[in-house]
């Protein structure tokens, strides 16, 4: 591993690392965009591009009861960690798919997913349960406020999130909080949601503080106990400007009685904390078993619901204030926030952030005290000219065993030097309000570079933090996600030499470049700073565009040999971590010696042979056993007989080799004992190798 200063050095380009996209063609001999070359296994060489799984241990994060059980919010989980145990493409002949808008004037943005996967995306000032996954974006369900609720405001998306009853919970841009309910009790979408809940956040807060509040509501989240808790701020609030803000809560027993249909005393069930004239929040808050964490523009807060709030701990910090482009520099835009631009990220000892100093620091607290336990500078090593503005929220890995990982990126650039403007309404969440305009129009030439992974280690002594990589050489504002099922880092970058806009994989270990995907150079591919998503398919990483396009990277792991010119439909298939203890439950024995594979097949012969591509097998085929799932969700052995694991060419082998890409193929029956279709020529199968 390098340290900072030794990999300041070390320039890590594109070019060092051959692209995905130029493996695939030379392995195919195929252009990359023709998708029938990868389903002609002679032609196809997968271990030229498919990257080894380094599985990590799962992320550490403990469930919080009345957050949603799937990837709930644009942060993925109630800590903001930015990291999921699902499965992403790993390279197995790769490509990019694409979902047409139709009806929002750009692609999807800041999707999250309910209880039953269904994804939520913003449409119409409002939200919406769309099919991501068609050629075109087609609206199952949704809620807007013109359409259905008087319009005259806006449903604040970016901080918004999916609850424990699968209600669908949002702040709004004129300062409510609503609950609305999207889907019936078996997950099916409803065609337009219905409002369940919609308290009056600032009226209800004025009235307790008998004050008037000049800060607008910004983001909300459950702690475990059922308490909806809420702060007012915005992008950018600058301490001498002395605006009011308010952070509470409303209690659990409140939003019980209301969605019981009953009402609320909301004088003595929303508990409201004032801090000083010009404080409030920039980003989104967090929630873990000891309360909520707020960040401010001033200090981190831990606060707890103790009949009111209570300020367990209150930790000042440092910051040079908002920063713009100087004069003459190459960018034109800035920063967002005045003070740390990082959401609080929790681990369940440790709370982590950036101020906004120069250079930024690294900060990781201790969650019951609030002390500063360690502290270094990042980014503090860019080329002459660069500044540094941390607003991403950083990825966060917790491994259970002592080290906690932080990857923060530069942003410095993307921000619209008009929130600076007094009479800017910083938390409206507009592109126009928000980004730069030459950044939009000119892509990631216009922010500065840096990407950063430092690690938190826990010593005899207390804790110390230590530079574990740096690249120097990205640009990147697409929040990147960290899988801990494959061990690789995911981003969507600029290459800067070509202009062309592309998915990149990172090596988490070293923050070496080991896939890229092109895209487009066309300027309107630019991300947009809106992150990307996964889902729990294991096969799909979502990318908005500032265009039309909803773009996902997806492995074509899953073929029929005996019909090649047949595509299986990638969205109806899926890769999924199984847990031990889940694979014993179900009936397995020995251990779990593979991803579950499921797909599903249309319009199938009696008899079929499906081909699942995989490289994370090792040891000898003979110690392997197949287990397919039943209709009881039980599993059950395949019959030696009716599968085998082979190489590209479907030559049996007998030793695996992690790494090595191999073909596990199954002959299912249309109707047989592990076909979970019902449907007549279409078959589901879903399987796991057990050694």
């Amino acid at each position: 591993m390098l340290s900072k200063k030794e990999d300041s050095t070390m320039k890590m380009t594109r070019r060092n690392f051959l692209s995905a996209s130029a493996l695939t063609l030379l392995s195919c001999q195929l252009a990359p965009a023709a998708r029938a070359d990868c389903l002609l296994s002679g032609l196809f060489h997968g271990t030229d591009t498919a990257l080894p799984p380094k599985p990590l241990t799962a992320k550490v994060v403990d469930a919080n009861p009345f957050m949603g059980r799937s990837e709930s919010n644009i942060h993925h989980d109630c800590y903001n960690t930015d990291s999921t145990d699902a499965v992403l493409p790993v390279g197995i002949c790769p490509e990019v798919n694409v979902a047409m808008e139709k009806t929002n004037p750009n692609a999807s943005p800041a999707i999250f997913f309910d209880n039953f996967d269904n994804p939520v995306s913003p449409f119409l000032g409002g939200l919406a349960i769309r099919d991501l996954d068609a050629e075109e974006v087609r609206t199952i369900g949704f809620f807007s406020p013109a359409k259905h609720d008087g319009g005259g405001y806006l449903i604040q998306s970016s901080y918004s999130f999916v609850d424990g009853r699968n209600l669908i919970v949002c702040p709004t841009s004129h300062n409510h909080v609503l609950m609305l309910r999207a889907t019936d009790e078996k997950g099916t979408p409803l065609p337009v949601f219905e409002k369940v809940l919609d308290i009056n956040i600032k009226e209800a807060a004025e009235r307790v503080l008998g004050r008037s509040l000049e800060q607008n509501l910004l983001s909300i989240v459950f702690d475990y106990d059922g308490n909806l808790w809420f702060v007012t701020g915005g992008f950018r609030i600058y301490p001498s400007r002395g605006q009011q803000g308010a952070m509470g809560y409303i209690s659990h027993n409140a939003i019980d009685a209301i969605l019981a249909g009953g009402t609320a005393d909301l004088d003595h069930e929303v508990h409201v904390y004032a801090p000083a004239p010009g404080e409030g929040a920039e980003n989104g808050i967090a929630s873990c078993r000891e309360g909520a964490v707020i960040l401010t523009n001033l200090a981190c807060y831990l606060l707890r619901a103790n009949g009111g709030v209570e300020v367990v701990w209150r930790t000042p910090y440092d910051s040079v204030g908002a920063k713009d482009s100087r004069e003459g520099a190459a960018t034109t835009g800035g920063g967002l926030a005045w003070g740390g631009g990082c959401s609080p990220t929790l681990t369940p000892n440790l709370v982590l952030f950036t101020d906004n100093q120069d250079p930024v620091n690294l900060l990781a607290l201790d969650m019951k005290t609030g002390e500063v336990v360690a502290k270094t500078p990042v980014l503090d090593d860019l080329p002459d000219g660069y500044q540094v503005a941390i607003e991403n929220s950083a990825i966060v890995y917790d491994d259970g065993a002592g080290t906690v990982s932080t990857i923060v990126c530069n942003w410095f650039g993307a921000g619209n030097a008009g929130l600076a403007d007094p009479n800017n309404d910083s938390s409206i969440q507009s592109y126009a309000n928000i980004y730069d305009q030459n950044w939009l129009m000119k892509g990631n030439a216009m922010i500065a570079p840096g990407v950063e992974r430092v690690d938190t280690v826990k010593t005899d002594s207390g804790y110390e933090m230590k530079s574990i990589w740096t690249r120097n050489d990205l640009s990147d504002t697409a929040i990147m996600k960290l899988s801990t099922a494959t061990g690789y880092i995911y981003g969507y970058v600029q290459d800067l030499t070509t202009g062309m806009w592309q998915y990149i994989i990172l090596d988490f270990a070293t923050g070496e470049t080991v896939f890229t995907m092109d895209v487009s150079n066309k300027y309107g591919y630019n991300n947009m700073a809106i992150g990307m998503y996964t889902g729990n398919s294991g096969n799909a990483l979502y990318c908005p565009t500032g265009y039309l396009e909803l773009l996902r990277l997806q492995d074509r792991f899953v073929y029929l040999p005996e019909l090649p010119y047949r595509e299986v439909d990638l969205d109806q298939a899926a890769r999924n971590v199984l847990a031990q203890d889940q694979f014993a439950q179900d009936g397995g024995e020995g251990t779990v010696a593979s991803w579950r594979n499921t797909a599903t097949i249309r319009n199938v012969h009696p008899n079929t042979t499906v081909a699942f591509r995989m490289n994370n097998l090792s040891g000898s085929a003979s110690d392997l056993t197949l287990y397919a799932y039943g209709p009881d969700g039980k599993l059950v052995k395949v019959a030696p007989e009716l599968w085998s694991i082979t190489d590209e060419t479907g030559a049996a082998v007998t030793e695996l080799t992690d790494g090595v890409l191999y073909e596990l193929r199954v002959t299912v029956a249309d109707g047989g004992d592990f076909d979970l279709s019902e449907t007549e020529k279409e078959i589901k199968l879903s399987v796991v190798l057990g050694k």
